[in-house]
């Protein structure tokens, strides 16, 4: 049986906008009205934590609401022809409601919590609400399990790791701003085709085997699966 060739993806805020999820770059810095220094910093955190699980609270039951789009689905159904993992900035969780069984939450996942004292304690939610009071074995606070700015990104070196195992690269809703994650595509090599699919293209640094689609993922996402697809044939 021939061995199936390695999709690595890595997608952002961008796929995930057309299923009803904001973004804060589309309104100047504020998320859903909030100023992230305020919901999404240990700054933040530290002032004002019941701001912050409401805040979180609110996203989660937003996440728990809305469906997957076409493409999230494109993506799942790239799996019955290659060997395919997702590296997301998202914390949505719809990647995986779409059915894509390989993905690594770079910024975390807003389905779980985690000790404020011990970040290796990290728990399922049973529905969508953390609140004042709730506490990990160890007595502290349960916070959002959520890698907020100026927070170190745990996942980022198995991340590099995945993507230098890539023969195609796709970056699908991302704007390649937030750092480190935006990086990923420079340790991609020049042999490897990459695809950018995004409304708003990003600046990426001319490169051999550089396609960019200038669609919503629902679109270019879809168009871009059948074409892989059918190269596989």
């Amino acid at each position: 049986m021939k061995q199936r060739k390695k999709i690595v993806v890595l997608s952002g805020a961008g796929i995930s906008a057309e299923s009803g999820i904001a973004t804060f770059r589309d309104s100047n810095g504020l998320w859903e009205n909030y100023r992230i220094e305020d919901v999404a910093t240990p700054d933040g955190w530290r002032k004002n934590r019941e701001l912050v699980l409401d805040f979180y609270n609110q996203r989660r039951k937003q996440a728990l609401e809305v469906q997957p789009n076409a493409g999230h689905y494109a993506l799942a159904k790239l799996e019955d022809y290659y060997d395919v993992t997702i590296i997301t900035q998202n914390v949505d969780g719809l990647h995986e409601k779409a059915g894509s069984s390989h993905v690594m939450h770079l910024h975390g996942e807003l389905s779980k919590s985690r000790s404020s004292v011990d970040e290796s304690l990290v728990y399922d939610i049973e529905g969508w609400e953390i609140k004042i009071g709730d506490r990990c074995e160890k007595g502290s606070q349960l916070r959002p399990h959520i890698v907020w700015f100026g927070e170190a990104v745990p996942m980022m070196e198995e991340a590099i790791d995945v993507a230098l195992t890539a023969d195609i690269f796709i970056v699908v809703g991302t704007s390649l701003v937030v750092y480190p994650a935006a990086g990923l595509v420079d340790f991609i090599p020049e042999t490897v085709p990459i695809y950018v699919v995004d409304p708003n293209l990003p600046e990426v640094k001319k490169r051999p085997n550089l396609t960019l689609i200038g669609e919503p993922a629902s679109i270019g996402m879809t168009q871009l699966a059948d074409k892989l697809i059918a190269e596989t044939a």
